[in-house]
């Protein structure tokens, strides 16, 4: 009788060790805390140029690519905005979004990619969005 208790306490405990075993290779987990970044480039140049898609190209190729190797999602948008004078203007432009850890390092890199851009293309703004998130591959 006493080594049937035993057998049955080891068993149980084996059992208990295979169940939070298999759990921990069952349950996934969860999302790392992340930023989500939306940066959007307006492409007039002026009142009567536009960054060409060779020269976006080019710029995401030698400013973007090299701060973000990780890798960034890019499509074309239609933005409008309100000029100081008051009238609605219309420009093609470019949305960049990039997921990466909230880090120093991390805000350095964007803010060379915006800066890169308004000295090369002449712009006065990029609009940056910032989220907080949650992201896993």
């Amino acid at each position: 009788m006493r080594q049937a208790r035993v057998a049955g306490a080891v068993l149980g405990g084996v059992v208990a060790r295979a169940a939070a075993s298999a759990a921990a290779v069952v349950a996934p987990a969860s999302p790392a805390a992340t930023q989500v970044e939306r940066l959007y480039f307006g492409r007039n140049v002026g009142d009567t140029a536009v960054v060409s898609d060779s020269a976006w190209a080019a710029f995401v190729h030698a400013v973007l690519t090299p701060a973000f190797p990780d890798g960034a999602t890019i499509w074309a948008a239609d933005g409008r905005w309100r000029a100081r004078d008051g009238r609605a203007v219309r420009e093609p432009s470019f949305v960049v979004e990039l997921v990466h850890a909230p880090t120093p390092d991390a805000d350095a890199r964007v803010r060379r990619v915006v800066a890169a851009y308004k000295r090369r293309f002449g712009q006065q703004a990029v609009l940056r969005v910032v989220m907080a998130a949650r992201a896993e591959l």
